[in-house]
């Protein structure tokens, strides 16, 4: 039975790598590398905005919030819905437009047209720092799955996810992660179509995991139980609006109908895939009431409770989705590091060559730095929730104003950059991650972004002539 899991795992996890670099032998320039040449058509748009989006959050994560809290775990991936439809059919066609015209290949590009150098600079850092965690988040949830199918020291298996995902996006990024993203997505969608109805059947059907939580104080709330709610639309939602992953696989679309239709659908599957994994949460609940670690909910729901194929079709989903989503923050920090850093301010003269080696090579650097991160890390959720702060709270207000209001500049954004990650850190620090009065770090983050960038326009205003 375990061998029939490894063997499943590894052969996929052996096809990805084999897909991507084959894919990458055809990757000859950083328009490939980086915007896959602008050719993606909706259902590429949709395959690879989808994979990227069901990562280790909305799977084993959303799970253990479903094990912890119940029914209000959805919406810490129903608020990435959310977030995708304002992304769908206002931010998304407009950037795109913008990506077209003056050739942006990432959020520092845009970043620059719009408030010059030191903002691009700025958020180049922060995301570097950001974005690292939220990879190592994703490699934890691998590490999970390997650790229940093989009994391996997470540090191992933090290490096979991290290779996994280094070695085909580094080969040929964009435009490999999109044609990897539709084979895992197959997988993914699949697997969780599949497992769905048989676990359920598994730990005793409906009436039974009602019986064995109804005792549980807001298990069964819709709003908010436990340590989950509606308030996570306001740490998760701005983030899968301003993500610069997200946001550059927009630049790829063919045009704006792409963007809508593709991003659209997107929104629509994440809104009823958000109600899976806390569900099968719960289920784990009510069959394994004491587990040790409720990340390791999803992974032994899926172990112990179905027929060894079934459940090795569950688990290779589980790893499509991490594995998908980690290929999304490599794209992140290598395009990053390379365009928005080393040919802006390193090395202006550098080639189109020389600009594609030092993204590979940022991207082998970065799986190694997150998967340093992920064997350190104590928690999926610990780590996620720090980058999605962090993106919320120092790109939310300079992006939607950059594309709507005229006229902002460099002082504004730089002020609510400073603003928002300043007062979302002494939140988060004073209140060790509770928040205050009612408000996350990431509200707080959010009300200090808004604020510190109206200050600076008022002051600027009333000193004019």
């Amino acid at each position: 039975m375990m061998n029939l899991h490894l063997i499943v795992l590894l052969s996929y996890a052996i096809t990805l790598m084999g897909v991507g670099l084959l894919i990458g032998r055809h990757v000859r320039d950083t328009g490939e590398f980086f915007v896959a040449g602008r050719r993606l058509s909706p259902f590429l748009v949709f395959s690879t905005m989808l994979a990227a989006n069901i990562g280790a959050g909305s799977t084993v994560n959303a799970a253990a919030l479903g094990y912890r809290d119940g029914l209000s775990a959805w919406w810490w991936v129903g608020s990435a819905g959310l977030g995708s439809i304002v992304l769908a059919w206002w931010i998304g066609p407009r950037i795109r437009a913008l990506s077209k015209r003056h050739e942006l290949r990432t959020i520092g590009d845009f970043l620059e047209l719009r408030y010059g150098q030191s903002v691009r600079a700025l958020i180049a850092i922060l995301l570097w720092i950001g974005t690292l965690a939220i990879l190592a988040g994703q490699l934890i949830a691998i590490a999970w799955v390997l650790n229940v199918v093989t009994g391996i020291d997470r540090w191992v298996g933090c290490v096979v996810g991290g290779v996994v995902v280094t070695v085909y996006f580094s080969a040929g990024g964009l435009l490999a992660a999109v044609w990897v993203n539709v084979l895992q997505l197959a997988v993914l969608l699949t697997g969780f179509i599949v497992a769905f109805p048989l676990a359920l059947s598994a730990v005793g059907g409906w009436s039974q995991v009602v019986a064995s939580t109804q005792d549980i104080q807001g298990y069964w709330s819709p709003w908010q139980g436990g340590g989950s709610g509606w308030f996570y639309l306001a740490m998760l939602g701005p983030a899968f609006v301003v993500s610069p992953g997200l946001l550059q696989k927009v630049y790829g679309a063919k045009d704006d109908s792409a963007v809508r239709i593709g991003v659209g659908l997107n929104a629509v599957v994440l809104l009823v895939f958000a109600a899976v994994p806390p569900l099968l949460g719960m289920f784990a609940r009510t069959a394994f009431p004491d587990l040790p670690d409720h990340d390791l909910a999803l992974p032994t729901l899926l172990m112990e409770s179905l027929p060894p194929l079934v459940g090795a079709l569950g688990l290779a989903a589980l790893f499509s989705a991490e594995v998908s989503s980690s290929d999304a923050i490599l794209f992140m920090l290598s395009t990053s590091l390379s365009q928005d850093l080393y040919l802006r301010f390193v090395r202006p003269s550098a080639t189109d060559g020389d600009v594609l080696r030092v993204a590979r090579w940022t991207a082998v650097c970065g799986g190694v730095l997150g998967t340093s991160l992920a064997i350190v890390s104590e928690s999926i959720a610990g780590a996620l929730s720090f980058f999605y702060t962090l993106l919320t709270v120092s790109l939310f207000v300079p992006v939607i104003a950059g594309l709507y209001l005229r006229n902002l500049s460099s002082p504004e954004a730089l002020a609510a950059i400073t603003g928002g990650v300043t007062l979302a850190t002494v939140v988060q620090i004073a209140s060790a991650g509770e928040g205050l009065a009612g408000l996350t770090p990431a509200m707080c983050g959010l009300g200090g972004a808004l604020l510190g960038g109206v200050l600076v326009l008022a002051i600027k205003m009333r000193s004019a002539p």
